[in-house]
């Protein structure tokens, strides 16, 4: 019985060592990244709002104020999406701030209540969406929408003004 407790303890421990190198080898710090405006620019002063898509939790559309910094403007957006590449991180002045212009609808990563509350899309297209996207990927452009069963062109251009395809 005491040969037998001798080689398990080894090979238990050898188990442990060799799980612990392998979660220490995917467990990657992510480093700060310094983004810096070249040059010597007057202060502007900047309201309204930005966009902020790539690599975050929640792309779209935020208050933007002139003392606000990068950092707080992705803390905003619910920062740096964790499971992510951090470095492709989109951030973009919109129109002018006396133009409303709505915050668009992604077809690639839209849930159903939110299809559904477009103009002709009801609960069951916005299902079919969903089906479309899930089986053949994601939309590369707008017009690809009339493929799905039930949308035609005339729903298109219902709703074209308030969908993109972008990421």
């Amino acid at each position: 019985m005491d040969k037998l407790w001798t080689p398990l303890t080894i090979l238990l421990i050898v188990i442990i060592a060799l799980s612990s190198i392998f979660a220490w080898s995917r467990y990657r710090v992510i480093q700060a990244k310094e983004v810096s405006l070249a040059g010597n620019y007057p202060a502007e002063e900047y309201s309204g709002e930005i966009y902020v898509g790539g690599a975050v939790a929640n792309p779209g559309f935020y208050p933007l104020k002139s003392d606000d910094s990068i950092a707080a403007i992705i803390q905003s957006a619910g920062g740096t999406a964790i499971s992510s590449n951090s470095s492709v991180i989109k951030i973009y002045l919109s129109a002018a701030a006396d133009e409303e212009s709505p915050q668009k609808i992604n077809l690639n990563r839209a849930e159903d209540w939110l299809l559904e509350a477009l103009p002709g899309i009801g609960e069951e297209r916005a299902q079919a969406i969903i089906s479309y996207r899930l089986e053949h990927g994601p939309f590369r452009s707008i017009s690809e929408l009339t493929r799905v069963s039930g949308i035609g062109t005339k729903t298109l251009e219902q709703v074209k003004p308030l969908i993109s395809v972008a990421d």
